[in-house]
């Protein structure tokens, strides 16, 4: 399963949220789970729970997606930087066919986009 935090989902798994750790722990511990972090949602998520961005670029499982030069022209489509790096995280690409679900704690804000969604809201 691969899956891109979006920085809702990241701000919550800095305060802790349960949702969050469980894919946490399965992308760490379980063969097959795959967590993506995009660089401006990072960005966005420190800026809401300063110490975040260190926290989860640290955790084994995690890999950051930097804002590399296919992905320049995304944030010019969405309303902020961060939710259009996840959106183009989720695109599939050679290692990712099927591309990736966009783990949010914030689904609505997702509506109508054509992308896969997780909502981790209890």
């Amino acid at each position: 399963m691969h899956i891109v935090l979006d920085d809702t989902a990241m701000a919550a798994a800095g305060r802790g949220e349960v949702l969050v750790s469980r894919l946490l722990h399965r992308a760490h511990a379980e063969p097959g789970w795959y967590l993506y972090a995009p660089a401006c949602a990072l960005v966005e998520a420190d800026r809401a729970r300063p110490g975040t961005a260190e926290h989860l670029a640290a955790l084994p499982g995690i890999t950051v997606v930097d804002l590399d030069l296919p992905a320049a022209p995304a944030p010019a489509r969405r309303n902020t930087w961060a939710a259009a790096h996840a959106q183009h995280a989720a695109q599939p690409t050679a290692d990712r066919p099927d591309g990736a679900v966009i783990a949010t704690a914030d689904p609505d804000r997702r509506a109508g986009e054509p992308v896969r969604v997780l909502g981790l809201t209890p």
